[in-house]
């Protein structure tokens, strides 16, 4: 089924063409800024064909009545639209499913949003979803989302999220056949310096194809958000629910594949981190982040496409190792501890390679700045990071930031950044692993050669030979003669 993405429909004719449609017929339950969806099917006229209900429990002791209360006492939360999904679909099957059931594609459509304050002093931010049938006494599909709001007025956000949902509610009748058309319909009438969704999530019999890893991938990709995050389970996860005041702890990599090295870095750079005085060590957060960059080949060109089951193949490794996965649009680590900052203010930590020092103190990096490497480490030091360097052996030699030397003009700005605590060596490191460099492990892997099993931890080495993954040859099985 080929689907086109019609990007003239505006935001009134969408809300028409779906109240015309006698077959779509379903609830509106809308809880904080989160009033706008539902007024504009009001206002597209013949409403009656569409809207069975439309409430706003916005009282917290109604809500509580309604869709029960939550023990964290939160009410923009993924509990929360959930709790209000399934409470409005199951009364809406059980008032009308006998009457116009037959005929009739039932949907229920809820938001909780948090828009901008009085005194602005807030993130504007939400949860929208929708639960709805694609046949007459059908089984539902469900989709879930997480944006976050950044015009900085409370009723443009209002308008935001009135648009957006218009847009949910057509792409899941009309597009939920490609999902590709389906999340870019959803910017429509929109533009990207007033909406991000960094997490969603579809559901059900119609989406039984779908792989929410590959959503993640897109919503960074396709630019609608700059990082999206899922955890060992694999499941999509909201970032601002899961960095939130926490002590987040990152390494990056390309991870094709996780190396012994890698697991070294993380041992020993979390070990390390865990031993600083400001640091609570219940509430560290470990995360293996990849950059869209860093899932392309090292020889490919800038404008070359993602391999998605090379990603994968990444993601279900690093998941079976029980990490937590980061994708996100930052080739500087400047512009990562500026995001990660928006949701903690305690101590973090970014394990690097070594060569990752001299990448960071390359000017050449910097050009694009009005202030250059000084307004990058501005960015960077002014945030509570702290650097921990691995070491690298070259030529015989071990590398670290003893031997390190910037650039003359920055010499002093480099010892500052030790002498307070900011730079520092991972000194606990398995000196035998500074002779395995992921890209010669991963030739091994490719030609068949022996040994490559020594540098990979046990688990990685049986999933790459069992999948036959990153180019490992597959055994031919003789044709019966």
């Amino acid at each position: 089924m080929t689907v086109v993405h019609d990007k003239s429909l505006a935001t009134k004719q969408k809300a028409l063409t779906i109240n015309l449609d006698k077959k779509i017929y379903g609830t509106f339950a809308e809880i904080g800024a989160g009033q706008d969806v539902a007024s504009n099917f009001f206002k597209a006229g013949a409403a009656s064909g569409t809207v069975a209900k439309t409430m706003s429990a916005y009282d917290k002791e109604f809500s509580d009545e309604i869709y029960g209360s939550q023990p964290d006492k939160r009410y923009v939360t993924e509990a929360r639209l959930l709790s209000m999904l399934y409470h409005e679909y199951d009364l809406l099957i059980e008032r009308l499913g006998a009457t116009k059931g037959g005929d009739t594609t039932f949907f229920s459509f809820a938001d909780t949003i948090s828009a901008l304050n009085y005194k602005k002093s807030n993130d504007g931010h939400g949860w929208m979803g929708i639960r709805f049938q694609l046949k007459p006494n059908g089984q539902y599909n469900e989709v879930v989302i997480h944006v976050k709001l950044l015009d900085n007025q409370n009723y443009l956000q209002q308008q935001a999220v009135g648009v957006l949902g218009v847009n949910l509610l057509y792409a899941c009748y009309f597009y939920y056949a490609d999902t590709t058309v389906f999340m870019q319909s959803l910017m429509d009438d929109l533009s990207r310096d007033r909406i991000q969704i960094d997490m969603i999530r579809f559901e059900g019999p119609d989406f039984i194809g779908v792989d929410n890893r590959l959503m993640s991938l897109h919503l960074v990709k396709y630019g609608f958000s700059d990082v999206a995050v899922f955890g060992p389970n694999a499941k999509n996860l909201p970032p601002s629910d899961v960095l939130y005041k926490k002590h987040v702890v990152v390494l990056r990599g390309r991870f094709r594949p996780i190396i012994n090295v890698h697991i070294d870095m993380l041992d020993s750079g979390v070990k390390q981190f865990l031993q600083e005085p400001d640091v609570d060590a219940a509430n560290v957060l470990v995360i293996t982040e990849l950059t869209l960059q860093g899932l392309k080949e090292r020889d490919a060109k800038e404008n070359a496409d993602i391999d998605e089951k090379d990603f994968l193949d990444r993601v279900d490794i690093l998941c079976s190792l029980g990490q937590t996965v980061m994708i996100s649009n930052f080739y500087e680590y400047y512009k990562l501890a500026a995001y990660l900052s928006k949701y903690t203010r305690l101590k973090m930590g970014m394990i690097l390679g070594y060569p990752n020092l001299e990448y960071i103190f390359s000017e050449v990096h910097y050009q694009d700045l009005p202030g250059g490497i000084l307004e990058s480490f501005a960015t960077l030091f002014s945030r509570n990071v702290k650097l921990f360097i691995y070491p690298t052996q070259k030529e015989g030699v071990i590398q670290n930031c003893l031997q390190f030397r910037p650039p003359a003009h920055l010499i002093d700005l480099y010892r500052y950044l030790v002498a307070n605590n900011r730079i520092e060596d991972i000194t606990h490191y398995k000196e035998g692993n500074l002779q395995i460099h992921t890209d010669n492990v991963l030739a091994m892997i490719k030609h068949g050669e022996e040994g490559w099993e020594e540098f990979v931890p046990v688990e990685v080495a049986q999933m790459i030979k069992e999948r036959c993954l990153f180019g490992y040859p597959r055994k031919v099985v003789p044709a019966n003669s």
